[in-house]
């Protein structure tokens, strides 16, 4: 007999991990067409970490943090 409760789901820890910033970086560094929706998403789940990689690649711009996903990308920093 198991001693174990099966749990559903993972748990926000588990899964806002380095590997999923990992993740970000290959997409990002294979010149994967994200999104900016996609990217604001990151930015809100992983915060100052995903923003670092996000810049690194520029694909960094203000609309990302407003959560306009359609800003101008001219203003990238």
């Amino acid at each position: 007999m198991k001693d174990r409760q099966p749990s559903p789901g993972i748990s926000r820890a588990e899964r806002l991990s380095d590997e999923g910033l990992q993740r970000l970086d290959r997409q990002l560094a294979c010149a994967s067409q994200i999104s900016d929706a996609v990217l604001t998403q990151w930015l809100r789940r992983y915060g100052e970490s995903a923003r670092a990689v996000i810049r690194q690649h520029g694909r960094y711009h203000a609309g990302l943090e407003s959560g306009d996903a359609f800003a101008d990308k001219q203003t990238q920093t």
